[in-house]
């Protein structure tokens, strides 16, 4: 568990799955060494270990939305643990039910979006995208993989940069690209036909809860009339409803929007003065919410669909895996 903290306070560990696959896989770990104390019962006590683990995740970085349902997940398995079982079966269970969650909700689910939304990818296309998002990049290779021709534009901004390895990673993959600032977007939009974006969350009111920038895109794409695809698997619905991307939000390193490395002349902020600092408050959100008026149809695995369907889901999804 400490290395998988310390992997996230260090940026090793980024992306939802990736970060929510490791967390899982260090519960396993944790579960497979637990042994319970004399005098107490293996539910209520493992219960308050998670809870600890958790709290330390949180001390190395903010838990996203879909770990908080993969661990509401998990307490529920612990909790629906019948007494009559030993510890051994309990703990075969409960990391059983970890391994089933993994392999269903993230890695089948994927195979299941990038099917649907290969559909919607035709020769000619000029696909966008923005950032780096697993299921994407996916997507983009799968299609490429199935002989369809298209061209990929891949959008970018500070001070993350996160789509300079997306875009390293499909050229070596052999496929057509074209990479810009998110500043030029309006200037490459009119040759877009989709806009593919991935997501860190989906709010029950069809807000798009993604990585920075990704509202700007998506608005974008709107004025122009360019159809705009999110694709995000299920177990990262929540029943949230959010308006805005000020109540609730994920805070990066302030220091790392003030400076461009190997740009001097644009360090405008090296020169202010003591003083000058104290009423400067840098904020650097690493989220935004997008409107569900600006998206077209979301790719889950349970199909596509539009974002006012989004709360049948989430309660499918809670009937399903009791996670309330």
């Amino acid at each position: 568990m400490n290395r998988v903290g310390l992997q996230y306070l260090a940026g090793d560990l980024s992306g939802g799955n990736a970060r929510c696959i490791a967390m899982l896989q260090a519960f396993q770990e944790a579960i497979r060494d637990y042994s319970t104390p004399p005098e107490k019962t293996l539910t209520r006590d493992l219960t308050s270990k998670i809870g600890g683990f958790v709290s330390f995740l949180i001390e190395c970085r903010p838990l996203s939305m879909s770990m908080g349902n993969a661990i509401r997940f998990l307490k529920s398995r612990i909790a629906r643990l019948p007494l009559t079982l030993s510890e051994s079966e309990a703990k075969t269970t409960l990391c059983s039910d970890i391994d089933r969650f993994i392999n269903e909700k993230i890695v089948l689910a994927d195979k299941v979006i990038l099917r649907h939304a290969a559909t919607k990818i035709r020769d000619g296309d000029v696909l966008l995208t923005y950032g780096s998002s697993c299921v994407v990049e996916m997507i983009l290779l799968y299609a490429h993989e199935l002989g369809k021709q298209f061209r990929v534009v891949v959008v970018d901004s500070h001070p993350m940069l996160e789509g300079q390895k997306l875009l390293r990673r499909l050229v070596v993959k052999g496929l057509s690209c074209t990479y810009t600032q998110l500043n030029a977007i309006s200037y490459v939009m009119h040759k877009v036909t989709r806009v593919f974006l991935g997501a860190s969350s989906i709010f029950s009111n069809g807000t798009v809860y993604s990585t920075v920038g990704t509202a700007s895109v998506a608005m974008v794409a709107h004025a122009f009339r360019v159809p705009v695809l999110v694709c995000c698997e299920a177990y990262k619905f929540h029943e949230r409803v959010q308006l805005d991307s000020i109540c609730f939000n994920e805070l990066g390193d302030p220091d790392a929007i003030s400076k461009v490395p190997g740009r001097v002349d644009v360090n405008y902020l090296d020169n202010l003065t003591d003083k000058q600092k104290e009423n400067l408050e840098l904020l650097n959100l690493k989220y935004d919410a997008t409107p569900s008026d600006y998206i077209s149809v979301i790719v889950t695995d349970y199909g596509m669909i539009p974002p006012t369907s989004v709360p049948v889901i989430v309660r499918g999804y809670r009937k399903e895996y009791l996670l309330i």
